[in-house]
């Protein structure tokens, strides 16, 4: 499932804690002024022995800062010079390095509260193999944000999601995919989908799953993650106390561009999944419309806030 691993450089203070309990992985390209905040967070939590930055490209400033983190932060190992080879391989990139008994996965635009690391450690204990752990994922206003929780992921929830007809349209809400109006568990609870933007495997889960599929460049990677493990006879699970502010919407790069990358990612997903021919034929045939409306959904969803 994995290419082979481009050339890269890591850049390291000092050695690493002989065994790390937990490593941070985060993979970094153009994410602008969000990423300091969200670095400064991973720093602030006690429990991370190891923060592995991947560097997938990055401003000269920004990468002259993460160069001076990496000679002066012990815990910090930066991966550099590998160029933009996309998140899902970024990711891989990262855990490779990583030596954690636990991997998080956090978005540079996210910060870790005080509270996120040593819930999701703790809530592993007995839980079967191979198990995904997402945090709750906050806005800065306290409210939970779209895309935490979420349903079954199909070709029919994601237009109907998409095109905003599940939200809108009382006879499609039942189509809705996003749970973040629902009540919140006071437990880890099984969930078919969770968000990218910070969550966590064990380090043997993530190597018996062979890290996320390389295939997508950027988005949905996760969604696939998540559809593996629960293949696999895991589960996915949402964590209701391991929270996260995600900022959201802070890289440089084009939202169209951003888009374009996750409706390629959703159709692949659909066509990777289908068991049967008539169910890969569906895919096929209702890839371009998924791309359309993803590189669309800018314009849709600024329309919809004027109206």
């Amino acid at each position: 499932m994995n290419s082979i691993l481009p050339s890269f450089t890591v850049l390291a203070a000092g050695a690493r804690p002989a065994k790390p309990l937990v490593s941070v992985v985060m993979v970094v390209y153009w994410t602008g002024e969000a990423l300091v905040d969200s670095i400064r967070h991973v720093l602030a939590e006690p429990m991370v022995d190891e923060f592995v930055i991947v560097d997938n490209g990055s401003p000269p400033e920004d990468a002259d800062m993460l160069r001076a983190l990496g000679l002066t932060e012990p815990r910090v190992q930066l991966v550099q010079g590998h160029g933009n080879v996309g998140f899902a391989k970024g990711a891989n990139l990262g855990a490779s390095v990583a030596q954690g008994e636990y991997l998080i996965f956090l978005n540079p635009d996210a910060n870790l509260q005080p509270d996120c690391v040593p819930s999701m450690v703790a809530a592993f204990r007995d839980q079967p193999v191979p198990t995904v752990m997402g945090a709750r994922v906050m806005n800065i206003d306290g409210t939970e944000q779209r895309g935490g929780r979420r349903g079954e992921v199909t070709p029919v929830t994601t237009l109907l999601s998409l095109s905003q007809l599940s939200q809108k349209v009382e006879r499609f809400k039942r189509f809705e995919i996003h749970r973040e109006h629902e009540p919140l568990p006071a437990e880890p609870t099984q969930m078919p989908t969770i968000s990218g933007a910070c969550f966590a495997l064990r380090r043997t889960d993530f190597d018996a799953l062979a890290g996320f599929d390389e295939g997508y460049f950027l988005h949905v990677e996760d969604v696939d993650l998540c559809w593996r493990a629960r293949q696999a006879g895991g589960q996915v699970l949402f964590h209701p106390n391991a929270r996260v502010i995600h900022l959201g919407h802070t890289s440089l790069e084009h939202p169209v561009k951003v888009e374009f990358h996750k409706g390629v990612g959703l159709a692949r997903y659909f066509i990777k999944r289908a068991d049967n021919i008539q169910r890969y034929v569906l895919a096929v045939m209702l890839a371009p419309l998924i791309l359309g409306l993803s590189v669309c959904r800018p314009a849709i969803n600024a329309r919809l806030r004027k109206g």
